[in-house]
């Protein structure tokens, strides 16, 4: 594994485990999850839709993980680049609720963070390619 894989690696481990942690975060807490999210709910009643999301944000983690353990790194760059949806719109939806700006700063670095993990897989998957020529 070269340097920059390592860092690949890291990167990618660094989003499941967080993922991991909010999906787990929403069932045990949906309340108080959506509001470290940013969008509080009017009614507790209403956190079946917060858990809703957290059973899915463990499916992407799941697939994420085996796509990591298998080191599929093309198909990891993809998803962190059309993974920047997430983040987006979770940013606009905190802003229309009025979160606080540090909740929607926090989503654009998330953007950040996705665009430099795709770079990072992009320039490996690049190297692959030109070592298979």
């Amino acid at each position: 594994m070269t340097q920059l894989e390592k860092v690949a690696f890291v990167l990618v481990l660094l989003m499941v485990l967080l993922q991991g942690f909010y999906g787990t975060f929403a069932f045990i807490d949906p309340v108080f999850f959506s509001t470290v999210r940013g969008t509080e709910l009017f009614s507790a009643t209403d956190s079946d839709w917060v858990k809703i999301y957290g059973s899915r944000t463990l499916f992407i983690t799941l697939i994420f993980a085996y796509l990591l353990y298998t080191r599929n790194y093309i198909v990891l760059m993809w998803g962190a680049l059309f993974g920047i949806i997430m983040p987006i719109a979770d940013g606009l939806l905190a802003y229309e609720s009025q979160a606080p700006i540090k909740v929607v700063a926090k989503h654009i670095a998330t953007v950040v963070y996705l665009l430099i993990v795709f770079f990072v897989l992009r320039k490996i998957n690049a190297k692959k390619v030109g070592q298979d020529n």
